[in-house]
């Protein structure tokens, strides 16, 4: 099992799931964070620390978020890692919460 980052984070990228993270497995995107899921030890600290709940155990993923399995998996291998906890984007309660977000993805 791993954790997943789902489409809630995009355009929002909370980084207080970074600061719980025993093994630095969170990675940056432009406007979304992602898990290594090779990196990922299970442990569920983040999940809880999610303020827009975009975090679930593969296991749980909405079947709706199902393609964000590979997504974690392709972009953590080209993002950079990061383990400090930064401000979230400037509109990001304008963007928590809102359905349909994947076509704003930030791939860069």
């Amino acid at each position: 099992m791993t954790f997943i980052v789902g489409e809630n984070c995009i355009k929002c990228k909370h980084t207080d799931c970074v600061e719980v993270c025993p093994v630095d497995c969170f990675y940056e995107g432009p406007n979304m964070l992602v898990i290594h899921p090779d990196e990922c030890i299970d442990c569920a600290l983040c999940e809880p620390e999610c303020p827009v709940d975009a975090i679930y155990a593969d296991d749980e993923l909405p079947e709706d978020q199902k393609e964000f399995l590979e997504l974690n998996a392709e972009l953590s291998e080209k993002w950079e890692v990061i383990t400090e906890m930064k401000d979230a984007l400037p509109d990001s309660e304008e963007w928590a919460n809102k359905p349909n977000k994947r076509e704003h993805l930030d791939m860069g």
